[in-house]
Formats: structure tokens, sequence, C-alpha cells
């Protein structure tokens, strides 16, 4: 990774995110002052925020369609009739 190629011979997908992260490590006083710049980095190589967010918004559309079974089986379709 940090010799900037891919897999196809072509300069690797995270390799600028690499760059600017190890450029603000040589000036920088604390590693902290770079934990913006490695946070971006490991999400290009791990896409942990992205698969964090997929989550969520799957176990919500879950929730919805469950929330609305339960309300169709509660409800029913109004054709009640009493006997």
């Amino acid at each position: 990774m940090a010799s900037g190629w891919g897999i196809t011979g072509n300069k690797g997908r995270c390799y600028d995110f690499w760059m600017d992260f190890s450029e603000c490590m040589s000036h920088c006083r604390e590693p902290k002052d770079c934990s913006l710049l490695r946070e971006d980095y490991l999400e290009c190589l791990h896409h942990s925020k992205e698969f964090q967010r997929r989550n969520r918004i799957y176990k919500e559309e879950q929730r919805k369609l469950r929330a609305a079974s339960k309300k169709g089986e509660e409800g029913g379709d109004g054709t009640h009739t009493h006997h």
C-alpha cells in the first residue's frame, strides 16, 4: 500500500489519503493532530462507517416493515361482520 501501486498496477484507491496522513504525521507535534486524516485513510481502507450506516438503514427498514405488518394484522381489512 505504501508504495502507491494498486492491484491493477495503477495508483491505489487510498493512496492519496495515505499521502495526506503520512505528510501530516511527518510534520505534526502530536499524533492526535492527524487523527482526522487517519480516520479518512482507515475509512477508505475498511469502509467501516459506510457499513455501519448501511446496517442502521437496513435495521430501520426492517423495523418499519415489521411495524406495518403488525398494524395490518391488528387492523385487518376492515370487512369484519358481526353475527
